[in-house]
């Protein structure tokens, strides 16, 4: 691929700046919430949650506002901002936890591809900051189509309760192969 750059030198004090101001107003304060500490702290609600897997380090949840059918969320019970923030054996577990979702969503929808991720900071897009997580989504060619384009609209073709009751079929099957 062919890129051009334009480069633009001035626009980092723009958005150190912009940094500045926001510390100023206490927007990197804000924020919707841990749910995932919360959803740790309560292993009685995971079917509530959506919770799909919970092992001693961490947990596996269905996302509720997914980017398409299926879309899982990784995440280690303790909360911290950021992956280097993790000793190595708690990377460890993240990386095996988010490794045995990916073999769910593989079993469970056997979509053609899937994207993986890990927002960290705000500014990278993390919802949740303060609590690092990691982004399953499962794909299919034509997933993405004129109605996200054009209405700007996502259409999740299953309802969240069916989506995790066959994550947790799917589950299950694979502790009896194991």
């Amino acid at each position: 691929m062919n890129q051009d750059n334009l480069w633009a030198p001035w626009r980092l004090a723009y958005l150190r700046e912009l940094e500045r101001k926001a510390q100023d107003a206490g927007w990197e304060k804000t924020t919707a919430g841990d749910f995932f500490a919360d959803y740790w702290a309560h292993p009685e609600d995971d079917e509530t949650n959506h919770v799909i897997h919970r092992d001693e380090r961490g947990i596996i949840v269905l996302n509720r506002y997914p980017y398409a059918n299926g879309h899982l969320l990784v995440a280690l019970g303790e909360a911290r901002p950021r992956l280097i923030d993790y000793d190595p054996e708690q990377r460890a577990a993240f990386w095996t936890l988010l490794e045995y979702g990916i073999e769910l969503v593989q079993h469970t929808l056997k979509p053609q591809g899937i994207n993986t991720g890990i927002n960290e900071g705000r500014a990278a897009g993390a919802g949740v900051p303060e609590h690092l997580h990691g982004h399953i989504v499962p794909r299919w060619a034509g997933d993405t189509n004129f109605i996200t384009v054009v209405g700007q609209l996502r259409v999740i073709p299953d309802a969240l309760e069916v989506m995790a009751a066959q994550y947790r079929a799917a589950a299950a099957a694979l502790m009896e192969e194991a």
